[in-house]
């Protein structure tokens, strides 16, 4: 087999000097020694936010975290200090620097990256302008709410040596502080009548930036099989991965998440050994109910996850039959690195771009090299085909369609419990206008995946597309009830609820901060259009209806109503007529 080079999703920052060579020109050497000295400033600030400078090339720098949320604090930081370095110069003798940030797979050789994630997050520093920060639709998506400074979308770029237009977007740091890190759910949530759980992001101790995605693996692969518990209720990772790399008080979790107890762990992996450490804190009393610390071998490692939930389900005093333990502690097989395969696949699939979608489905199907056992990277390497279908990608739609089938039926073959697989197949019968079979197949998917978020979200798509949007409603406020912090798409889906009950105040209110957040979001924004519309605002509907323009100008009707399975006629005709009156293109 062909040696690859390393590679790894990292978040770029590339900054470089506006205007250097006039700045030469006037004085040679006051300009190096001022840009050694900014230079200098710029590597500190990167080291403090966790970031590693990679090479300097002449007057730009070149760095790379772990974290999003590390780069952009770094380069609001950069661009503060600098700011403050230039206040009572002549403009012509400031030194100032553009920067870019991207989120992206990169190459790492001999001490260095390379790769588009690189050339695209050094193409974003030429948009930006002099002082200021540019950064992709990767990166505004990952920030999410995490960091309390604006945004400006700035369209669709034809970028050089760039393929696919890329997505930008600029912070606006005026009159903002330091970034801090903030929550999106403001009213208090009450405990469930049941044991409730917050699983945090597990602290990778191995000293080596590659070993970040086997410990989301570990961290994962535990919140999954929790949630599997019927007696249960536990948040989301989508809501509890806000917090990774954080410095965070567990009161304030347990406050944000609505939930008693909070999991906290580290993995600490060296060769084929691996040490896992968790403790459980019940948060109304501050106490540690129970610790512990597992080693094995990595091949022990599914086995080692499997005693860690068991430990927990004890812990909170939940009964379990013999046949759910059966269910929930099955054995499991594979090598753990499928775990990195799965997680860069995933992250890349949920940047829903034609050429992130063609990406994702390498590193699914490469998974499944390294683990064909391995269930769930048969449902989204099958997400990848239908996806082309659902958003016009495919040039053969029954051949996707048969491609999603075919992984879902293997993905059961292997675990017939797996509640994301039986998800997928109530999404292949929406997607056919199957819509009887779609929605009897979401009727079972709450109850076999209680504190599954997603498929919560899943069902309740099938039900307002198949006419049904009181189910649909119901089942979109329980998807957001187990993810208050990461719910974009559950309030899209709870927004579409409401618009097909007639209830558009309500979407208008619903469908407002998504956007707020998340301005890229077409399917959000048009119905927020169909929301203002059918309230006869047809000035603020228009409006909308450019801002889906400036974000996807190849935008036509005819394909968004190909994209949208209703079964009601009526439905799709209301919403192709608002868009259309609104003023989108055939």
């Amino acid at each position: 087999m062909e040696d690859r080079l390393p590679r790894k999703l990292a978040a770029i920052l590339y900054a470089d000097v506006a205007g250097y060579s006039r700045l030469t020109g006037d004085d040679e050497d006051a300009t190096h020694r001022t840009l050694s000295e900014h230079l200098d400033l710029i590597s500190r600030i990167v080291e403090e936010h966790r970031g590693q400078v990679m090479h300097y090339a002449g007057d730009a720098v070149l760095a790379k975290f772990d974290a999003v949320v590390d780069t952009m604090s770094a380069a609001v930081g950069i661009q503060k200090e600098l700011k403050t370095r230039n206040e009572g110069l002549p403009n012509e003798r400031k030194v100032q620097f553009r920067i870019g940030v991207n989120l992206g797979d990169v190459i790492e050789d001999r001490g260095d990256i390379y790769g588009d994630g690189v050339n695209v997050a050094a193409r974003l520093e030429s948009l930006a302008e002099p002082g200021g920060i540019c950064i992709s639709d990767a990166v505004r998506t990952a920030v999410g709410k995490k960091l309390d400074f604006g945004y400006e979308f700035l369209g669709e770029q034809e970028v050089k040596n760039i393929a696919e237009p890329v997505r930008a977007y600029k912070v606006v740091m005026e009159n903002k502080d330091e970034p801090r890190i903030v929550s999106p759910q403001t009213p208090t949530l009450d405990l469930p009548d049941k044991p409730s759980i917050a699983v945090l992001p597990f602290t990778n101790m191995s000293g080596d930036p590659e070993q970040e995605f086997f410990t989301d693996g570990i961290t994962e692969d535990i919140i999954t099989t929790l949630s599997k518990v019927p007696r249960l209720f536990v948040i989301s990772r989508n809501s509890t991965f806000v917090y990774k790399g954080r410095a965070i008080d567990v009161k304030e979790v347990a406050a944000d998440q609505g939930v008693r107890y909070v999991l906290e762990g580290s993995v600490r992996k060296a060769g084929n050994r691996v040490r896992i450490t968790a403790q459980l804190i019940d948060t109304s009393s501050g106490l540690h109910d129970w610790a512990d610390h597992y080693d094995g071998n990595l091949d022990d490692v599914f086995a080692l996850q499997d005693k860690i939930s068991q430990e927990i389900v004890s812990a909170l005093e939940v009964n379990l039959s013999e046949g759910e333990q059966a269910r929930l502690w099955r054995q499991r097989a594979g090598d753990p690195r499928v775990y990195e395969q799965f997680l860069r696949g995933r992250a890349l699939y949920q940047q829903f771009t034609t050429r992130t979608n063609a990406q994702a489905r390498q590193k699914f199907e490469a998974a499944i090299q390294l683990n064909p056992e391995f269930a769930i990277a048969y449902v989204f390497l099958g997400y990848t085909y239908s996806d082309e279908v659902r958003w016009g990608w495919s040039s053969d739609p029954d051949q996707s369609l048969r491609m999603q089938s075919d992984m879902v039926r293997k993905a059961l073959e292997l675990d017939p419990d797996l509640v994301e697989a039986h998800a997928a197949v109530a999404y292949f019968h929406l997607l056919r206008r199957e819509h009887d079979e779609a929605t009897a197949l979401a009727e079972r998917l709450a109850p076999l995946g209680p504190s599954n978020a997603e498929t919560h979200h899943m069902a309740a798509m099938i039900f307002n597309y198949s006419g049904l949007p009181e189910q649909g409603m119901s089942l979109a406020k329980q998807a957001i009830r187990l993810s208050p912090m990461a719910y974009g798409n559950y309030l899209t889906e709870l927004g579409h609820s409401h618009c097909l009950l007639g209830q558009y105040d309500e979407a208008i209110a619903v469908l407002r901060p998504v956007l707020a957040d998340l301005p890229f979001w077409r399917t959000t924004r048009a119905l927020l259009v169909l929301a203002l519309y059918e309230s006869s605002r047809l000035g603020d509907a228009r409006t909308e209806a450019n801002e889906v323009l400036r974000a996807a100008p190849r935008f036509s009707l005819s394909r968004w109503a190909d994209c949208h399975p209703y079964r009601r006629q009526d439905d799709l005709d209301r919403y192709i007529n608002a868009l259309r009156n609104s003023g989108l293109p055939e």
